[in-house]
């Protein structure tokens, strides 16, 4: 498969425009969605994989790649509700549902949410708000920078403009663990839409659902506890998303790639698609 086998489309909203990339002919679909500083770009290794056996679109998140850009109060809420929308105007549902990282909060709502649009969930590096992640924001136990400077309004605006390249490959330098997972490419992809104008916004607005969002998602985890199978995949940050993931759902699978950084679609594409096809089988034959 080629990236002539990659069809890039955009689904208009009331309100946005949603790029994103399908391929695969049959199978159930599979619907990924990226973290920060991703775009669907960070699944450009995996979605072939996945497309032997499956249907899959990769989005770009609202603000995010070549999507609308977001706007100055976006929010972890309305990323959700787009992903609902894509999914019905599409007609996909219900859907094997992956996401990365900051996506967390994106992906749990729709599943609580939208029952009706999941088939399973997949959580790859991925916390929730009210359930430990806001801790990667307290610098003086650890935790990164990053999330306040974007939370923190026209900071990213300020800082990142004109930067972009040396931010991310600072960025990725720090966060991966596998040599050369990401290339001039990559970051050459990644630049492009980054440096759009507000492009820094969908992340801002995810970041601030971090740090605010955390008693409404655990009353909403209590409510509509997730009875759908997951995936929980762990890489550089451990068994973080296995105990997250277990604390909000019944069924969960866990699974660690070792000697994988944080963003494991762009490192270890073969295993995270090895992980996922055996998982979906699975459900599937259900």
């Amino acid at each position: 498969m080629t990236s002539t086998d990659l069809q890039h489309r955009t689904t208009r909203l009331p309100d946005a425009e949603l790029h994103h990339v399908t391929t695969g002919a049959s199978g159930s679909p599979v619907l990924l969605v990226h973290g920060f500083p991703e775009t669907w770009w960070t699944f450009h290794r995996l979605l072939p994989l996945l497309a032997t056996e499956h249907r899959v679109v990769a989005v770009d998140l609202r603000g995010f790649g070549d999507s609308s850009a977001a706007g100055p109060e976006h929010t972890s809420a309305e990323s959700a509700d787009d992903l609902h929308r894509l999914v019905v105007e599409l007609g996909l549902g219900p859907v094997h549902l992956v996401g990365q990282d900051v996506a967390g909060g994106v992906v749990h709502r729709v599943a609580t949410e939208h029952p009706e649009d999941v088939r399973s969930l997949t959580a790859v590096e991925m916390g929730l708000a009210g359930f430990g992640l806001e801790a990667l924001a307290d610098v003086t136990h650890g935790g990164s920078w990053h999330i306040g400077a974007l939370a923190a309004p026209g900071v990213p605006e300020l800082l990142l403009p004109g930067r972009e390249r040396a931010f991310l490959a600072a960025w990725f330098a720090g966060m991966t663990a596998v040599p050369g997972a990401v290339t001039d490419e990559d970051l050459d992809e990644l630049v492009r839409t980054y440096a759009r104008p507000d492009a820094w916004r969908g992340a801002s607005g995810l970041y601030r659902s971090v740090l605010t969002e955390g008693d409404e998602t655990r009353a909403r985890a209590e409510a509509h506890r997730l009875t759908v199978p997951v995936l929980a995949v762990g890489g550089g940050g451990g068994a973080f998303t296995e105990q997250t993931m277990r604390q909000v759902a019944d069924d969960v699978t866990a699974v660690q790639l070792d000697g994988v950084g944080h963003h494991v679609a762009l490192e270890a594409p073969e295993r995270l698609a090895e992980a996922l096809l055996t998982f979906l089988r699975r459900v599937d034959g259900a």
